[in-house]
């Protein structure tokens, strides 16, 4: 697992609004939005562009919002609001595009759960609006391992602690390790239901989307590695570790 990358968030809602509906949306809502890093990006972009979040962690929103004041001017902070709220129980403006990213809907374990959020998303979208999620798999995601990765000045450490293959329920942890050889341990922690792919297409479509499509990643011609681009795909790879993006689209009908 790698760590939120906004830039190539908002690149591929462009991307997914010029094939789908020939056009650029302006208007996004970020579930679960924590820093509010994906709203930034987005106003960031474009001159007309809105956004606005929604998250039930107070203090990270505050610490988002601490640190979008540092990167966006007062004209562009007016085009980002964030509320402190249950994504299932927001009463919002409807906006073109709704994101729920870095999988944390995967926190609703049961069908019922995850079937309401995705209703709810619905009712959030204008009438053309598209629901972009994420999603991760693969065969070492049913692993109990570590994965680490060198940035800049520290190592960002993925720790899949448990996983439980009758509840599907599994525990990951964030650790950063430092040159100094300290570490802060468990910095995040996430406890979800590994849903499979099948599953969040099924429910889409029973919350009431249509064209419900799994965009898979590329690989380097050089390599097994992901070369970032995600296309349309009706079949995968049994990679050992994956993510894609998935879209739901809102029909007028």
């Amino acid at each position: 697992m790698s760590v939120q990358n906004t830039e190539a968030e908002v690149e591929f809602i462009d991307k997914v609004w010029t094939q789908l509906r020939g056009r650029l949306a302006s208007s996004i809502r970020e579930d679960f939005c924590g820093t509010a890093a994906a709203s930034a990006e987005w106003v960031l972009a474009r001159d007309d562009n809105t956004a606005i979040g929604f998250d039930l962690d107070q203090e990270v929103l505050d610490w988002g919002i601490r640190r979008n004041s540092e990167r966006l001017d007062e004209e562009q902070l007016q085009r980002l609001q964030v509320h402190n709220a249950d994504v299932r129980a927001v009463q919002a403006e409807r906006v073109q595009t709704i994101l729920a990213m870095n999988f944390s809907y995967f926190l609703f374990k049961t069908r019922e759960d995850l079937r309401q959020y995705f209703e709810h998303a619905r009712e959030g979208l204008l009438d053309d609006g598209i629901f972009i999620l994420d999603a991760y798999g693969g065969s070492e995601s049913y692993e109990e391992m570590e994965e680490e990765k060198d940035l800049d000045g520290f190592t960002y450490v993925w720790d899949q602690a448990s996983y439980d293959p009758i509840t599907g329920d599994v525990v990951n942890h964030i650790h950063f390790r430092f040159p100094d050889e300290t570490e802060m341990t468990k910095a995040f922690t996430y406890e979800w239901r590994l849903w499979s792919l099948p599953e969040i297409r099924e429910l889409l479509e029973e919350a009431g989307f249509t064209n419900v499509t799994v965009w898979w990643e590329g690989n380097e011609e050089d390599s097994e590695e992901g070369n970032g681009v995600f296309e349309p795909a009706e079949h995968g790879e049994a990679c050992p570790g994956w993510i894609v993006y998935i879209t739901a689209e809102k029909s007028s009908a």
